[in-house]
């Protein structure tokens, strides 16, 4: 029986794993990058501690941590976009990414919430439904949030981890009640 091999099935797991797991680092290592931009030194800048942390809470090795923070300096390519858009029943997303190209990303986000039966919305017309993100509140929250059935929940969910699959989305935020924590 060719195929069968302990081996084998470890060498497929394990490449599972290791692009997870590639991928996650590289998302993390941008973040770094971006929040370096403002200010190098973690002890005066509160968002490059909190990426570092995060990183190191991942296992992301040092001198991977070390170059991001030389690599963010000597370049402005990594630019951080927030995308609107509207899910099954309407139900509002944010969807925040860190990109060197700009259009490839919109562009693959587009095509993801195209085949999910979403779609992108103009600048505004959906981050009425959430608060802005502050110093108190780092991060977009639901303003007021929306029921929707357990199908639509179900496809939701999927939807945001096709989202969150694309190595240039860091996050991704919806309105919707009864959110499952992650």
């Amino acid at each position: 029986m060719s195929g069968h091999s302990k081996w084998h099935q470890i060498k497929h797991k394990k490449e599972a794993t290791d692009k997870k797991r590639g991928t996650l680092f590289s998302k993390l290592l941008k973040a770094i990058a971006v929040a370096a931009r403002e200010q190098a030194n973690p002890a005066f800048n509160p968002r490059l501690r909190t990426a570092i942390e995060t990183a190191r809470a991942a296992n992301v090795p040092q001198d991977n941590i070390e170059r991001a923070l030389t690599k963010s300096a000597a370049t402005d390519s990594l630019e951080e976009i927030t995308l609107e858009a509207y899910g099954p029943e309407k139900s509002a997303l944010i969807i925040e990414c860190i990109t060197d190209n700009r259009n490839r990303t919109i562009g693959e986000v587009k095509q993801i919430l195209k085949d999910a039966g979403a779609r992108i919305a103009d600048q505004g017309s959906a981050a009425w439904a959430f608060n802005s993100p502050s110093a108190e509140q780092p991060r977009w929250t639901p303003r007021f949030a929306q029921d929707v059935s357990s199908e639509t929940m179900a496809n939701l969910i999927r939807l945001v981890e096709f989202l969150e699959d694309n190595p240039d989305v860091e996050r991704v935020t919806t309105n919707v009640a009864s959110w499952p924590t992650r």
